[in-house]
């Protein structure tokens, strides 16, 4: 469903906190992205599996396992995937270097692009001091955001019924939260100081759910996003020179592209 209807080829793909096991998980956009995408190398940049979700209750819809044999389906055609856990699939972090179903596990990763450019590859959770030094708060921000979820559905839903356009309350909730703390510009900059020290000219990350791409002191900083409410990915081109895309509103304007014309209404003139 891209606007060409063709299926793009890229170098490198990113994708991280898809969230599988959690309601939120978008997985029917991310398979048709993954449709619609290849990539000689797929980087899954953690939390693609949501454990912590999946040992409070079990919920594996069919979405899930769908997401997940595709990636299977890419390893077997040739495509080199390489897994990066985060924090919410931590249990992976045991098993470094081993392969499951030809999908690699990594801790991190430096990748050199096509220009010669190297970046750190790393989900970011450890730079997250909430979740490295006190596991208790990062569960109950875990539970609240699932409310704010919940509050977005139905906010959602509404605003569909009234002609208004979409507006996500869960994502500004947590960058109201975020904002209020620096969060995100500390996080940012924690990771790009990282980047430094492993002397790489970029770094590539998720877990904070902001996809960006923008230069810090030197460092590029790219945050793949998420597959929870903004569906976004990063691509590496052929040249070396990368790609944000927003899934969610290229199938949108897509699925507008294809609706049918209104039907004209002839003027009816009196005789």
């Amino acid at each position: 469903m891209t606007a060409t209807g063709e299926t793009r080829n890229f170098r490198t793909l990113f994708i991280s906190d898809v969230h599988l096991g959690s309601k939120a998980a978008r997985t029917e956009l991310l398979l048709d992205f993954l449709k619609y995408h290849e990539a000689d190398t797929v980087f899954l940049v953690g939390d693609i599996v949501d454990g912590w979700r999946l040992k409070r209750s079990w919920f594996w819809p069919q979405g899930c396992n769908d997401v997940v044999q595709k990636l299977l389906r890419k390893a077997r055609k040739g495509t080199r995937i390489v897994y990066i856990p985060g924090n919410h699939d931590e249990f992976l972090r045991d098993f470094p270097g081993t392969h499951f179903g030809g999908i690699e596990v990594a801790d991190r990763a430096i990748h050199e692009m096509a220009d010669g450019k190297k970046y750190l590859v790393l989900h970011g959770d450890e730079f997250d001091v909430v979740v490295r030094n006190a596991r208790l708060l990062a569960y109950l921000g875990d539970w609240a955001y699932d409310v704010a979820i919940a509050i977005n559905v139905v906010l959602a839903a509404a605003r569909r019924r009234l002609g208004m356009p979409y507006w996500s309350f869960s994502a500004w909730a947590k960058l109201q939260v975020k904002h209020a703390v620096n969060f995100i510009g500390e996080f940012q900059k924690v990771v790009a100081d990282e980047a430094r020290r492993s002397k790489v000219d970029g770094v590539i990350c998720g877990h904070i759910h902001h996809a960006v791409m923008t230069d810090i002191d030197g460092i590029h900083y790219v945050n793949t996003g998420d597959w929870v409410e903004s569906c976004t990915a990063i691509a590496e081109h052929h040249d070396g020179t990368l790609e944000l895309i927003t899934w969610r509103d290229i199938k949108v304007t897509a699925e507008l592209h294809a609706l049918p014309a209104p039907a004209k209404t002839k003027n009816m003139q009196a005789a």
